[in-house]
């Protein structure tokens, strides 16, 4: 009998046809694995006892004792599959989130959901287009390589994402950190507080620098909580991921715990700032000429050896081939 499925597959798919049909097959037990994996009864045992742990954390009420927040989300009964277990790791991922710009609670669960959707789903479609293109000729490293590529694009595209807005969000606050220090300096020499200085800035460098505002009010906001200055101040650098910053954050901790002014201590730390950022722009600028060289080389230096030297050549072969040369 399996003779007989292997023939039939082979003659209507080639010889890659056994290889597709364990795919497929895989597929669809995958796909019918799934659905009753999310969908089982949970054990009544596993059930009091988060239960009891939900309890405990409500009444403790310490935020870094939850590996993860509960919310009425949809994709919140499927947070033990969609969110790591590990505490470390899922504090990892949160911050890069938060250095993303993601800032809900169901940012992690979401992200993974994405990396499990799209990877499974381009792994769908690379597997339906090698199957409509297979043909007796197929090579199997091509066949292998038009079912997962896909899939592999997808379960990184994500991944991608967030690494790509984290850096466009770090070089936004970088750019415009100098700014908001010389509009902070200004506002705490015309006598306002460091937390209206604070919410200041964030009010004046919004149109032209939104992620920097957006922390500058949560660390005012936060203050107005009630929390501590010093690790308001230091969630800021961790949340930002960004070196001017953490710099900036130790200043205002030492200048606080040591008692010096913090005009004068702006003051000299919004200097610096603004020197690195004259240094990273002439640093820019003495790089572009070295990258410039080889655009030229190749789109200028062909074209001018064709008019310098084509007319040349063209007339010696004119010559040759109509024989103009006497003996």
């Amino acid at each position: 009998m399996m003779d007989t499925v292997n023939s039939f597959l082979i003659q209507n798919f080639g010889p890659l046809g056994p290889v597709f049909a364990l795919g497929v097959l895989g597929l669809l037990l995958l796909l019918i694995a799934i659905p009753m994996m999310l969908n089982q009864k949970p054990d009544p045992l596993e059930r009091i006892k988060k239960e009891r742990l939900g309890q405990a954390r409500r009444e403790t009420d310490d935020p870094s004792t939850r590996l993860r927040y509960e919310n009425d989300t949809k994709l919140e009964q499927f947070a033990d599959y969609l969110e790591p277990q590990n505490e470390e790791e899922m504090s990892t991922i949160r911050e890069q989130m938060i250095q993303a710009g993601y800032r809900s609670r169901s940012a992690v669960r979401t992200f993974y959901f994405a990396q499990f959707s799209l990877g499974l789903g381009l792994l769908a479609l690379g597997l339906i287009y090698t199957l409509l293109t297979a043909g007796e000729q197929t090579d199997a490293t091509k066949a292998a390589l038009t079912t997962l590529v896909p899939g592999l694009v997808g379960y990184y595209l994500p991944r991608y994402w967030i690494n790509k807005r984290i850096g466009s969000r770090q070089a936004e606050i970088q750019n415009g950190f100098p700014d908001s220090l010389d509009l902070m300096l200004v506002c705490v020499e015309a006598g306002q507080g460091l937390d209206q200085a604070i919410i200041r800035v964030a009010q004046e460098i919004r149109s032209g620098f939104p992620a920097l505002a957006e922390e500058f009010e949560i660390v005012a906001w936060e203050i107005k909580a009630g929390k501590d200055k010093a690790t308001v101040l230091k969630d800021m650098g961790d949340r930002c991921g960004v070196a001017d910053v953490a710099s900036f954050v130790t200043v205002l901790i030492q200048s606080q715990q040591f008692g010096t002014s913090i005009a004068e201590a702006l003051r000299v730390y919004a200097g610096e700032m603004r020197d690195k950022r004259v240094m990273r722009a002439e640093e820019k600028a003495n790089v572009l000429p070295t990258k410039l060289t080889l655009g030229t080389m190749m789109f200028t230096v062909p074209p001018l050896m064709i008019i310098l030297i084509g007319p040349s050549i063209y007339s010696i072969y004119e010559t040759l081939s109509g024989g103009g040369i006497s003996p």
